[in-house]
């Protein structure tokens, strides 16, 4: 065969389709020592850590996830809760952010009144409203401990219009709770850029009603 000594293409190689995976940015807020990496960590990988330094700046994981037959990339990004570690990153932290989780320890009545602080310096950092927020209550296994009751917090979720999610990372039986977290969002994000793209080709100032999509059997296929 002459030149180039290179195998051809197979016969559908240049018939495929190229399909662009959209990817969705959620960042994760709260004191330290919440278990913010542990969450991201169950997540993306699965499995709980054995052991987790303090995160120093920005950790960044990605996990790759199907919704209503579209491949979507979710990238979770965990801030270090230390104030020190966080000056020079947090800029670029809030930048293009698509949806942002907020941590709080049930076991620590200081790391749930730090949220006020935390939601200030995202509604600071000109994060819009329209942006989805969720309230994670984390360490949930430690039932001995607890100092946030779950009608404290879900009044303060309600208050600023989010969906409160009690769990632990630490506990396997908890995984698809914390799993449920993530998908949830991933779900509300796709709807809300599909209703976009609507928008965009409708008049403007057209107003919609957001609706939950369903499946073939009529239940919501979105987890929240």
């Amino acid at each position: 065969a002459a030149g180039g000594g290179g195998r051809p293409p197979g016969p559908d190689s240049s018939l495929e389709p190229y399909v662009q995976t959209r990817i969705f940015k959620i960042i994760v807020i709260g004191d330290s020592n919440v278990g913010k990496t542990c969450l991201t960590f169950r997540f993306c990988g699965g499995t709980f850590p054995d052991k987790t330094e303090a995160t120093i700046g920005v950790d960044f994981r990605e996990k790759t996830v199907e919704i209503e037959g579209e491949r979507i990339k979710v990238q979770v990004w965990d801030t270090a809760g230390q104030e020190r570690f966080r000056k020079s990153m947090v800029e670029h932290y809030y930048r293009n952010v698509h949806a942002v989780v907020f941590v709080y320890d049930v076991t620590k009545m200081t790391s749930f009144t730090n949220l006020k602080m935390w939601i200030e310096e995202c509604n600071g950092h000109a994060v819009p409203p329209l942006v989805p927020r969720v309230l994670v209550g984390n360490k949930c296994d430690l039932k001995d401990l607890i100092q946030v009751p779950s009608s404290m917090a879900l009044k303060f979720a309600d208050a600023h219009n989010m969906l409160l999610f009690e769990t632990s990372a630490k506990d396997p039986k908890e995984s698809q709770n914390v799993d449920a977290i993530f998908m949830c969002l991933a779900c509300r994000l796709k709807v809300q850029r599909s209703l976009l793209c609507r928008d965009l080709e409708g008049r403007p100032g057209q107003a919609r009603r957001l609706e939950p999509t369903h499946d073939a059997n009529g239940k919501n296929s979105c987890p929240c």
